[in-house]
C-alpha cells in the first residue's frame, strides 16, 4: 500500500496544459451505451434513495423518522449496523455481466465507493469495505473479471470526495457518528461549507490511484464535489497518474467530470440526468437512472419505460454523446425483475438497430421535430414523449441513419431536413431501407423532404431506423 504519491512515467504531467493533450479513446466514442450500478449498504434500508445514510441523520427528515420508527435511536442503530444485513448472498457477477451484454451495453461502471464511505472493493486504506466486512467479498474485483469475460469494457466510479461532509448531520444530536471507534466509516463529518484538509485530500488521491492500480478501469467517473477549488491540484495529479497508467497498459482510458471540474479537453464532460439541446463538438456523456426517484434499490421504484430510454439514447448519440444508464440491485445481489426486463427490451431494440448507434457519429444537424429537449442537468424526466415527427440523425461514412422516434399514424414519414432544396444531403439519395425490414420501401425525394411509406409491419417497438445511402 502506497503512503505517498508517485507519478508513473508517461506522456502526461500534472498540469492542465499537459492534460489538455488528452484524446478520448475510440472504444468509448464508439460504445455509446454503458451500465452504471449503485449498490451498497444504502440498498439495505431500501427507503428514499442512496442518500439514506446522510438523510437518516438529518433531524425530522422522512429518512430520520423512518429510521427511528423502524430501527430505533441512532445511538443504538446507526448506518454501520446495516453492514451485517448486507450479505450479497445471491450476487452472481457472471449473470450480471451476461445481462449487460444482452442489454447491448459496451461498458460497465459500478460504484466503487459512494458518499457513505463503505468501499465495495478491497481497500488498503480502510477496514470499512465489503472485502473485510458484511459479505466479505471484493465486489469490484469479481465484477471486473466477469465483465471482461463478456468482452465488455470495465470502469468504476468514486464518490469519495463528498464523504468529507456526508455524515455531518450525525454531529448535531446524539448518534454513533460521534463515536471515535467508527471514525473510519463516518469520516470527518464536517460541515459542507468547510474546506477539506490536506490529509483528507491526500487520502482521496491515494485511494483513487489504488483503484486504478488494482482494477485497471478504462473509465473513472467522479461526482460533482471534485469541482471545489482545493481539489484542483489533486485532480491534476490523479489525471496524469491515470493517463500515464493507461499509456503503460496500452489501453485507452477516460475520466468523467461534471460542471467545470476539468478543462473540457482534459477529460469527458458528463451531465447528470440531463441532455444537450444541440451537437457538442467534443464527445460527452449523460448519466441517468432507470428509475425516476432513486439510483439505488428502494421498495417503491418509479421506473422509466424502455421506450423513453431508447429515445434518450438516440437523442444523446445524435448530439455526439453516450448514455450511462444506472440500475440498483437488491442487497442480496439480485437485480430487480423490472430492471432486467427493461434492459432486455433495450437490448432487443439494439439488436435490430444498433447499426445506427454503435460507432456512429453526428451528422450536420442532430435532427428535427416538435419535442423540445431540456438542456442541462436534471431535465430527463421533464420532457414530453418523443413523437413520430421527432427524427434524429447519425452517420457512418457515406451512410445516413434517420431514427424516427415513433410510428407514423398515417403510414408515412416526412423528413424535412432532407429537402432537396436545403442541400444538407450531398449528392442524390440512392436507396432508403429500414433496419429489420427485408421488403423494399417506397419513397420520394423532393423539395418537401424525403417521404417514406412505412412497411406493413413494424420491425420493432419504439423507434425505427431508416438507412439512407447515396446514389452511386
Amino acid at each position: 500500500m502506497k503512503t505517498t504519491f508517485q507519478l508513473p512515467e508517461g506522456p502526461f504531467q500534472p498540469t492542465w496544459e499537459s492534460l489538455e493533450n488528452y484524446r478520448v479513446p475510440e472504444w468509448y466514442v464508439d460504445a455509446k451505451f454503458g451500465i452504471f450500478i449503485h449498490w451498497g449498504l444504502y440498498s439495505v434500508p431500501a427507503f428514499g434513495n442512496e442518500w439514506y445514510p446522510r438523510n437518516m441523520y438529518i433531524v425530522d427528515s422522512p429518512e430520520f423518522k423512518h429510521h427511528l420508527a423502524t430501527y430505533g435511536p441512532h445511538t443504538q442503530c446507526g448506518y454501520k449496523d446495516f453492514i451485517p444485513m448486507f450479505k450479497a448472498e445471491s450476487f452472481d457477477p457472471d449473470h450480471w455481466a451476461g445481462l449487460f451484454r444482452k442489454a447491448g451495453a459496451k461498458f460497465v461502471v459500478p460504484v466503487a465507493e459512494h458518499h457513505d464511505g463503505f468501499a465495495m472493493y478491497n481497500c488498503g486504506y480502510s477496514e470499512w469495505c465489503a472485502a473485510k466486512m458484511g459479505p466479505k467479498r471484493d465486489m469490484i474485483g469479481e465484477l471486473a473479471e466477469a465483465v471482461r469475460r463478456q468482452w465488455l469494457v470495465f470502469g468504476l466510479s468514486s464518490h469519495r470526495a463528498e464523504h468529507w461532509w456526508f455524515f455531518d448531520g450525525g454531529m448535531q444530536f446524539p448518534s454513533d457518528v460521534q463515536e471515535p471507534r467508527y471514525a473510519g466509516l463516518y469520516g470527518p463529518a464536517q460541515p459542507r461549507s468547510t474546506q477539506p484538509h490536506e490529509a483528507f485530500l491526500e487520502d482521496w488521491l491515494l485511494r483513487s490511484c489504488e483503484l486504478v492500480d488494482k482494477y485497471q478501469p478504462q473509465l473513472v467517473w467522479f461526482d460533482w464535489w471534485i469541482e471545489q477549488p482545493y481539489f484542483a491540484p489533486y485532480l491534476r495529479k490523479f489525471a496524469a497518474y491515470y493517463y500515464n497508467r493507461g499509456a503503460q497498459w496500452n489501453r485507452g482510458v477516460a475520466i468523467n467530470y461534471k460542471h467545470q471540474a476539468f478543462p473540457e479537453r482534459a477529460a469527458v464532460y458528463d451531465i447528470e440526468r440531463g441532455q444537450l439541446t444541440d451537437i457538442r463538438p467534443l464527445f460527452w456523456q449523460t448519466d441517468t437512472s432507470i428509475s425516476k426517484n432513486s439510483w439505488c434499490y428502494v421498495q417503491n421504484q418509479n421506473y422509466k419505460t424502455a421506450a423513453s430510454i431508447v429515445g434518450d439514447l438516440v437523442d444523446i448519440v445524435s448530439k455526439n454523446g453516450a448514455l450511462l444508464l444506472n440500475i440498483g440491485p437488491r442487497p442480496d445481489g439480485t437485480i430487480p425483475e423490472p430492471e432486467e426486463e427493461i434492459l432486455l427490451e433495450i437490448g432487443g431494440w439494439l439488436t435490430i438497430n444498433g447499426e445506427a448507434i454503435y460507432g456512429a457519429r453526428p451528422w450536420k444537424v442532430f435532427g428535427e421535430g416538435p419535442t423540445q429537449v431540456i438542456g442541462g442537468s436534471f431535465g430527463d424526466t421533464k420532457r414530453q414523449a418523443f413523437t413520430a415527427q421527432d427524427i434524429r440523425f447519425t452517420t457512418k461514412g457515406d451512410v445516413l441513419y434517420a431514427v424516427i422516434l415513433g410510428w407514423p399514424e398515417r403510414g408515412e414519414a416526412v423528413i424535412q431536413s432532407l429537402s432537396s432544396n436545403l442541400k444538407l444531403y450531398p449528392g442524390e439519395i440512392g436507396t432508403v431501407e429500414m433496419l429489420g425490414v427485408k421488403e423494399p420501401l417506397r419513397w420520394v425525394w423532393s423539395a418537401r423532404g424525403l417521404r417514406v411509406k412505412m412497411p406493413a409491419e413494424k420491425p420493432c417497438d419504439y423507434a425505427v431506423v431508416l438507412r439512407i445511402k447515396p446514389k452511386k
